[in-house]
Order: C-alpha cells, then structure tokens, then sequence
C-alpha cells in the first residue's frame, strides 16, 4: 500500500511497543522512517546493548523500505535538532511526527519524590517541546506538518499512583491543541491519541486475584500496539483533516474525547460573598460534579476485538 508514499516520518520512541508498531506500519505503507529510541528502561535508565531502533530498521529494510536510526534522546533539544538534520539528509525531507517516548515512575504522591516528578516531566512534556521546537519551522516553510501526540486517561480520568505522569499528559494535550491552532493557517496538524493497549508498562501489573488476572489476560489479547499504531499513521496521511482533537483507541474501538468547556454555570446580581458561594453556588453546580473515578470506572466494559 502507498497510502504514505512520499512522506517522511520521524518516530520516537520506535524501537518498541507502539512506536514500533508505528515504525513498521509506516513503512508498510511506504513512508522512509526515522526511527529513534534511546534503548533506556522503562523508568528511563540505562541503554539496551540490543539497539531496538536499529533492530526495527534492519526488519524494515529487510522488508523493502526504507528507514534509518537514531539512538539519541528526545530529552535534549541538540539531539532532536539532529534527528530532523538527519530525517532531511538521509531520507530527504521530514512530513510527520509521530511522539510516543515515554517513561514511568510510578508512586503515591505523598512518597513521590522530586527525581520522579522530574524525569517524567523532562521525557514527557520537554521531549513533546523538543520535538515540535526543532521542526515547526520546517514545517511552516513547506505549509505541510503533522504530529501526533500520546496523552493518557491517567491524565484525562486520573490514576492513582500516576500524578507525575498524569500531569505530563495533561499538559502534552494542552501544547498539541495550541499548535494545532496556531498552525492551522500553514497547514500544520496535531492531534492526540490516548491508547489502551499492552506494552511494557503493563507487563509489570500484578494481578490483586483470578478475576483481575483473567481480565488482564483478556486485556493483553484484545488491546495491540498495532492497532493503536494505524490510526496514528491514519492521522499523518494527507487525506486526513482532524486537527485539535483527542482520540482513543482501545482494541477495535476508536473513540473522541470530549475537551473541556463549561458545563453548568450560576451567577448572582451583585456579586457572591463566601457565603452565598457555600450555600448556594457549590450546590447549584454539584449535579454536574465529575466523579473521582478510575479509568476502570469509565470502562468497565471488555475491549473490543
């Protein structure tokens, strides 16, 4: 298929899981790929001896296409300057960007410390900077770019043990809906993907009993990296229009996140005191209250698939 004919893509994090899902399908569909990965844990420590971007280009080339490999970090501006140095150079341009790195640093929040809050942070939100830093202008000149951002429920619903990570996410769909607006005029597009699917930051979920094991099991057999994978390279074709938007994907299942816009509002001709706030303005708006539920909560169904 020839769907990405012509087009560049650059893929962080590609080397496993869903980038590289996105690496190979990209690829399928006739895209030259950058493939980056630093190789690090999934906390954001060491290298792999194993290179897993050069891995994933090897089995590309192997296959027919074209792709070559980058193990620097997303974390360093210089670095991601010389990814899209060497997108243009080797590949011969650069049309997309496709951003799932990431790491986790689990832990409640009264025992999380500042080096986890960081190192979250720094992957997540100064990696998602980086990479549209050093390729907005490119972009602008050519009046053609499209990225496409990872968020998460732990974000959008919340979850325990994630604040670190939420908030990264959160932020991540705040900066992807500003260069989407801001780029709407030049052509650029940005969206993002909240995915369910198994990777290695599941693999370490231990089961609390047989019923939650089995949902796992069914979990691991119903949400693919691959399908999360196509409707990233959907959003990077040409023919796609969606921009701004937050997009899920659970098994077989594509969903569109609502954003956030007033729900319900109270006022009072002259102004509130605290008071008035306490008894009659909280309660007017508690109806529209949104509940303090896991993702568990918003999906209690099986995936689809």
């Amino acid at each position: 298929m020839t769907i990405l004919s012509g087009r560049v893509i650059m893929v962080t994090g590609g080397g496993r899981g869903i980038g590289r899902e996105c690496a190979l399908i990209a690829a399928q569909l006739g895209a030259k790929v950058l493939v980056n990965d630093l190789g690090g844990s999934i906390s954001g420590d060491g290298a792999e001896k194993s290179n897993p971007a050069q891995l994933v280009v090897d089995e590309i080339v192997a296959a027919g296409g074209t792709a070559v490999a980058n193990n620097e970090s997303v974390t360093e501006i210089a670095a991601v300057r010389r990814m899209v140095e060497q997108a243009r150079d080797e590949l011969g341009g650069l049309h997309a960007v496709i951003n799932p790195a990431g790491i986790l640093r689990d832990k409640i929040f009264h025992k999380m410390d500042e080096a986890d809050w960081d190192s979250v942070i720094h992957v997540h939100m100064r990696g998602s900077f980086n990479v549209a830093r050093c390729t907005i202008e490119h972009f602008r000149e050519q009046r053609d770019g499209n990225y496409v951002y990872f968020s998460s429920t732990s974000g959008l619903i919340g979850n325990a043990g994630q604040a670190n990570y939420g908030a990264a996410k959160m932020g991540i769909a705040g900066l992807s809906r500003i260069l989407a607006m801001e780029g709407q005029s030049r052509g650029i597009r940005s969206n993002v993907i909240a995915p369910f699917a198994w990777t290695r930051m599941l693999d370490g979920v231990k089961p609390a009993d047989d019923e939650m094991a089995a949902r796992l099991e069914r979990m691991k057999n119903t949400m693919r990296s691959d399908q999360v994978a196509r409707f990233a390279l959907a959003l990077c074709a040409p023919g796609a229009e969606a921009s701004g938007q937050i997009f899920g994907v659970r098994g077989d299942e594509i969903m569109l996140f609502s954003q956030p816009r007033p729900i319900r509002s109270v006022s009072r001709v002259g102004g509130w005191e605290v008071k008035d706030i306490l008894d009659h303005g909280l309660g007017a708006l508690a109806p529209s209250y949104v509940d303090l539920g896991a993702p568990s909560a918003v999906f209690p169904y099986d995936p689809i698939g």
